[in-house]
């Protein structure tokens, strides 16, 4: 015969026995892994909340990185303006020069060429990760020249891109298709008050496909004063748009910097936050890991006392 004793003091001590492993085994798997939301089953709210942080935090490191880039594009066309407007300034000194009485022009256009060719150097040795600004070989001239500056979320919590633009034909200094898309190889007129037929200038003979349409600054024995007075105007106009470019290159590289710096904080917030949101408490996880180590000796002491109790029992009905 078969007896088979089960007191209610056992069942309820093995349940809490039961519930009392499994939460140790929960706290030993947090502290071990150091995460307190791991997968959706430990807290569907948090890991949903965690899942979209962490792909934040992914694209804020990676926005920040490509600001970097975007940083040095712009730092280069900037270095170039600004050894454009020096090169330009020598002509310009040089034009003033030409206007003295017997000065031989001809030498003077030696210097003068060999500005030029600096300047043509200049900006087609202006490149930067495959881009070069200042530089156009497209037929189509590019709308703007752009660089990443962070996103924003959508009403449907879709990802949309933000950039930091500036109109690319600001930046064309040569364009080897069409002439008249670039700064130093456009024909410009001397003619400033529009009150007389057009004397138009270029500074830049580059080869374009199409040429620009007037004559190349140029000297020779031959130059009139005249003409000294109309390239001199034309050279102004063009130091005057320079500058104007590459003051807008440097408010555009002072943005990136705000962003560069803007993205890194965000991207150190974020990660806190996310660490606040799933990561477990490691103090108060070693002192309840402890709480449940000493119940669950308990539970198995008591177990183990009303397991003896009952064969006890057994003893006495054999």
């Amino acid at each position: 015969m078969t007896y088979r004793i089960s007191s209610a003091g056992q069942v309820n001590a093995l349940a809490a026995l039961r519930i009392i492993n499994r939460d140790t085994a929960t706290v030993q798997q947090q502290t071990s892994s150091g995460a307190r939301v791991e997968t959706a089953s430990d807290d569907a709210t948090y890991w949903s909340y965690a899942s979209v942080m962490q792909s934040d935090s992914s694209s804020l490191n990676n926005i920040h990185d490509a600001l970097g880039v975007g940083a040095s594009k712009v730092d280069t066309a900037y270095t170039s303006m600004n050894s454009l407007i020096d090169q330009l300034g020598d002509i310009r000194s040089l034009l003033v020069s030409a206007q003295e009485a017997g000065v031989d022009k001809n030498k003077l256009n030696t210097t003068l060429s060999e500005l030029k060719s600096q300047m043509q150097t200049t900006v087609q040795t202006t490149n930067f990760a495959g881009e070069n600004w200042l530089l156009n070989r497209d037929t189509n001239l590019p709308t703007s020249r752009s660089v990443i500056g962070g996103f924003v979320r959508g009403p449907n919590g879709d990802y949309q891109m933000q950039n930091i633009s500036f109109p690319a034909g600001d930046t064309v200094m040569i364009d080897m298709n069409d002439a008249s898309r670039g700064l130093l190889t456009k024909a410009v007129n001397a003619n400033t008050d529009d009150t007389t037929p057009a004397r138009n200038y270029y500074l830049l003979n580059a080869g374009s496909s199409a040429g620009a349409a007037g004559n190349e600054i140029a000297l020779d024995s031959n130059t009139t004063d005249e003409q000294l007075k109309d390239m001199l105007g034309v050279v102004d106009q063009l130091l005057g748009t320079l500058t104007t470019t590459a003051a807008g290159l440097g408010i555009m590289s002072a943005r990136i910097d705000d962003r560069v710096t803007y993205t890194k904080n965000m991207a150190d917030l974020t990660d806190k936050g996310l660490h606040a949101l799933i990561d477990t408490d490691m103090d108060e996880a070693s002192v309840r890991l402890k709480s449940l180590l000493t119940q669950q000796q308990m539970g198995t002491e008591a177990v183990s006392i009303l397991n003896t109790a009952a064969s006890k029992v057994l003893i006495l009905l054999q």
